[in-house]
């Protein structure tokens, strides 16, 4: 969080100065609403997600707070952390919401949804060099996805990236009776 409040302070900060010099009006002084509107258009562009007025701000908070994350296999903290570990988190954190330890239990809770119907918050699932599910990430919009890799540690991809497309098996939704709860 410390990291997200620096860069919105910055970004308010920058915003500021131009309201000073070029007439745009104060937006350190806008309500809260305004203020939320501000945060959605900022991860709008740092992610490169169009957001929606029902898209869900703390879910992008968690996602850019934790960027560039170690991996660590079985890992669930900022000092490294894995895939399971990374949804997990973020499941908790963000919807209040307990999901499995690792990629394959946590496919177990979910109903399957096509790719062309995923929404903010669903899971997806691919088989890397395996039969079984190996990986886990949380879609975000616009064919984007968040998770930790192993080589890069946590990290936003492309879907129809070739490396994702290939291993790709399946997009989830948590089961009626898991549905996480919007904290916003």
């Amino acid at each position: 969080m410390k990291k997200l409040s620096l860069a919105i302070a910055l970004f308010l900060t920058v915003l500021s100065t131009q309201a000073q010099t070029k007439s745009i009006p104060n937006i350190t002084a806008q309500a809260p609403d305004e203020q939320e509107s501000l945060a959605k258009d900022y991860f709008s562009q740092i992610m490169g997600v169009a957001m929606s007025a029902t898209s869900n701000v703390k879910l992008f908070q968690f996602v850019y707070d934790w960027i560039g994350t170690p991996y660590h296999l079985g890992g669930d903290t900022k000092n490294g952390i894995d895939c399971s570990g990374f949804a997990y988190q973020l499941y908790n954190k963000v919807f209040n919401t307990a999901i499995g330890n690792n990629s394959r239990n946590i496919f177990s809770m979910v109903n399957p949804v096509d790719k062309e119907e995923l929404k903010e918050g669903d899971l997806v699932f691919f088989k890397i060099h395996s039969r079984a599910i190996t990986h886990v990430g949380v879609y975000i919009g616009n064919g984007k996805f968040a998770h930790a890799s192993s080589s890069k540690g946590v990290m936003i991809s492309y879907l129809a990236d070739p490396y994702w497309t290939r291993y790709y098996y399946k997009g989830g939704r948590l089961l009626n009776d898991q549905q996480p709860v919007q904290n916003n």
